[in-house]
C-alpha cells in the first residue's frame, strides 16, 4: 500500500499512514454506513502497482459480497485470492468457529489470532511481500460472537495491534458507534480509539438529508511527527457522495 499514491480527499488526509505500523478505526452509524471506506481501503491495499497482501476476517459478509462490490471498483477479489495476496476468513460458516465442537469464545478467539499471526509471518517470509493488512468487518459483530464480551474483543484486538509493531502491518477494523449509545460508559468504543492511529468517523450531515451530498467524513490523524520531533494530530472534515462504483469527496460548501 506503501505505492499508492493520494487520489482524493480521503487519501490526502492518511497521507502515507497505511504504509505500515498503524491502526485505522473505521466508525460509522446506522444512518451512514462505513463499509465504502472499508471497500477503498481494501482496493488501495491490493492496487495493481504493489505486491502488498490483506488478511480480511470478516464477520459481516462472505466473499462473494466483497468480490461483487470491488469488481465494480477495478478489483477482483477472487483473483487476488488465487494469486495469494488475500486470505478471506469467513466467520459467518459454522465450521469455521467451531461451535458445533463445544469450543468457547476464547478458544475460537486464541485460535483465530493464531491463525492471523501465522498468515502474517507466511506473507513477511514471501520476498515480494512489503506490507500486510490486517482488515476486520465489523468489531461489533465479533462482539455478538464472543457472547457480548467487550474484553475478550478488546484483548483480540490488543494482540493484532502487536502484529503492527512486530511485523509493520496495518490494521484496519470496522465499529458501528450507535451500537453504544445507550451505554453510560462504552469500554470498547472508547478503547478502540485510544487504541487507534488513525480514526474515521462517518457520520450524516448535521443538517439533514441532501440529494448530491451523502454524509461527511472526520479523519483524525495522530501521532505525526513534526520537524521538532514531537508528534500533534491532524483533523480532516469532508463530505462525500457515493456513486455506482466509486465515491466523491468534497470540501462542504464546494458542491454545488
Amino acid at each position: 500500500m506503501a505505492n499508492a499514491l493520494p487520489s482524493n480527499l480521503l487519501d490526502e488526509s492518511l497521507g502515507g499512514s497505511s504504509g505500515g505500523g498503524r491502526m485505522i478505526l473505521v466508525e460509522d452509524c446506522v444512518e451512514t454506513s462505513g463499509a465504502f471506506v472499508v471497500h477503498h481501503l481494501l482496493k488501495r491495499a491490493l492496487n495493481s502497482h504493489s505486491s502488498d497482501a490483506v488478511v480480511f476476517l470478516s464477520f459481516s459478509h462472505p466473499l462473494s459480497h466483497y468480490d461483487r462490490v470491488l469488481r465494480k471498483m477495478g478489483c477482483n477479489l477472487s483473483v487476488q485470492r488465487d494469486n495469494k495476496r488475500l486470505l478471506f476468513l469467513d466467520m459467518l460458516a459454522l465450521d469455521h468457529l467451531d461451535r458445533n465442537r463445544g469450543k468457547t469464545s476464547e478458544d475460537i478467539l486464541i485460535a483465530l489470532y493464531g491463525e492471523i499471526q501465522k498468515a502474517v509471518e507466511i506473507s513477511r517470509s514471501h520476498e515480494a511481500r512489503h506490507h500486510i493488512t490486517v482488515v476486520i468487518d465489523d468489531v461489533s459483530l465479533m462482539e455478538v460472537d464472543a457472547n457480548g464480551s467487550s474484553d475478550l474483543v478488546l484483548d483480540f484486538l490488543r494482540y493484532c495491534c502487536s502484529l503492527t509493531a512486530q511485523f509493520g502491518c496495518s490494521l484496519i477494523a470496522l465499529n458501528h458507534g450507535d451500537v453504544y449509545s445507550t451505554v453510560d460508559q462504552p469500554n470498547l468504543l472508547l478503547q478502540l480509539e485510544y487504541l487507534a492511529d488513525i480514526v474515521i468517523k462517518i457520520e450524516p450531515l448535521a443538517t439533514g438529508l441532501a440529494k448530491d451530498v451523502h454524509g461527511q467524513l472526520t479523519v483524525t490523524n495522530r501521532n505525526l511527527r513534526v520537524d521538532s520531533g514531537k508528534s500533534r494530530s491532524r483533523i480532516h472534515n469532508f463530505q462525500f457522495r457515493i456513486k455506482d462504483n466509486s465515491v466523491e469527496y468534497f470540501y462542504p460548501g464546494s458542491k454545488t
